[in-house]
């Protein structure tokens, strides 16, 4: 009896969930098993014939799936919500600001208030 390892295959499937080039390993791999069975004759102490018998898998192998991110990354601030663009600096639209970029209010600060679009502190800006 001989055992022959079987290769494993890998398989990658797209995930709009994951981060644009992120990869994660849904499912791991695992090589697989085959069993040979052979007759072997043997005159005087030397083999003179080997003659395989049956082959059987004993162990299938699993396909290793690799989920690969397909996600945009943000172009959003995640100081504010809903969505302030990334930009040298916004200002709120139909104010004196120079831009570059606008948004139309109001927005809540989540963190900190890089943009200075909440005057009076109260937690919104352009409102």
């Amino acid at each position: 009896m001989e055992k022959k390892t079987i290769r494993h295959g890998t398989r990658t499937v797209q995930d709009s969930s994951l981060a644009e080039g992120k990869r994660v390993v849904r499912t791991r791999g695992v090589d697989g098993v085959r069993t040979l069975t052979y007759r072997v004759t043997v005159v005087d102490g030397v083999q003179t014939s080997k003659e395989l018998v049956s082959s059987v898998v004993t162990r299938k192998p699993v396909t290793e799936v690799v989920a690969k991110g397909t996600k945009p990354a943000s172009r959003c601030d995640p100081n504010y919500t809903p969505c302030v663009p990334i930009a040298s600096d916004v200002d709120c639209a139909g104010g004196s600001g120079n831009g570059p970029a606008y948004v139309t209010g109001p927005v809540e600060v989540v963190g900190t208030d890089i943009y200075d679009l909440d005057r009076d502190n109260d937690g919104w800006g352009c409102d």
